[in-house]
């Protein structure tokens, strides 16, 4: 069902994008690029200082290999140190931990033989 709707949800996060670029957004904001080799169904975002990893960013997108979506912040959101939960189309969750969101531009989630590694850029 999530990649029937996915063709949909794509336009509709391009048509989301477009007006949001119109407005500005935190210091946070970021592009993420999937090159885990895997389907990322759902795509959390919490402060390192708390343990509630919230909703999923996606909602009921899903990001394939190789793509890559545009992660925006309220305007008002101070904190800097992110951490990042992905859950695999298999339902398999894996963890990346203090990453600085405020000297982000573009993070590309990976394996690096076997170790879930993030390239901040």
């Amino acid at each position: 069902m999530k990649r029937v709707a996915f063709g949909f949800a794509v336009a509709v996060m391009l048509a989301a994008s477009a007006a949001m670029s119109a407005a500005p957004g935190g210091k946070q904001d970021f592009t993420l690029i999937n090159k885990t080799g895997l389907v990322i169904d759902e795509f959390y975002v919490s402060p390192t200082t708390t343990n509630d990893w919230e909703e999923d960013v996606l909602g009921v997108d899903v990001l394939p290999n190789n793509q890559s979506v545009h992660i925006s912040f309220d305007r008002s959101e101070t904190s800097c140190d992110w951490d990042f939960k992905i859950v695999d189309e298999d339902g398999k969750a894996v963890v990346w931990a203090d990453i600085d969101l405020c000297k982000a531009e573009e993070i590309t989630l990976f394996y690096n033989n076997g170790t879930p590694t993030a390239a901040v850029r």
